[in-house]
């Protein structure tokens, strides 16, 4: 099989280059989300907060270049793909919002409920992003059914299937290793400590 080196693959690794970079540069900050109800004092999340709160908007600009690259290079894998991840997409697009919102919201206001609630909805939204994405990634390739008119042939309840719920979780998992490995360089002292606990449990998680 003789290679060709041409625009189309071109393109396959710059997308490539871009979501994994996403995967990596946001991958750890969705870590710190996943691991912020583990942190009890108001004090201790508010600096898990702090670690991330440069950096966490900037990085989502690779998923959005790499979403416009995909529309441009592959328009068919862009239509097919969107259209038949719609309802997981539209449940990243809100998991994605509820989290900036959070973020920005949380310390709006001194009592406890409110940061109580902004905290959960953090943490939980961090956690759906990275399953929802690991979904997707282990329906792409362990393949998907796609019939003549390059439209998605299967249901809601097919993307749900047993291997890419195993890739979900790992996602998830692998992501929370890494906010906990970044935390360990963000932190001292006792809570540091702390984050070196959580080190070798996601270690352990993930493997």
């Amino acid at each position: 099989m003789e290679f060709s080196f041409d625009l189309n693959f071109i393109w396959f690794i710059l997308i490539g280059i871009l979501l994994g970079g996403y995967a990596i540069l946001d991958g750890f900050d969705l870590g710190v989300g996943a691991l912020h109800l583990l942190t009890k004092t108001d004090l201790n999340r508010r600096i898990l907060l702090n670690s991330i709160g440069p950096v966490w908007d900037g990085n989502e600009v690779w998923l959005v270049t790499g979403g416009g690259a995909l529309f441009a290079a592959f328009p068919h894998v862009y239509a097919t793909s969107f259209s038949g991840f719609y309802v997981p997409f539209m449940l990243l697009l809100f998991f994605l919002i509820f989290r900036a919102v959070s973020i920005e919201m949380r310390s709006k206001q001194e009592m406890l409920w409110w940061r109580k609630m902004w905290d959960y909805l953090f943490s939980f939204s961090s956690i759906f992003i990275g399953f929802l994405m690991g979904v997707a990634i282990g329906n792409v390739i362990q393949g998907i059914p796609i019939g003549p008119d390059k439209e998605y042939a299967g249901g809601l309840l097919n993307l749900l299937n047993p291997y890419a719920i195993l890739v979900g979780v790992t996602t998830v998992a692998a992501f929370m290793m890494h906010g906990a490995i970044y935390l360990v360089m963000k932190t001292d002292g006792e809570l540091q400590e702390t984050v070196r606990g959580w080190v070798n449990n996601t270690i352990i998680f993930f493997v």
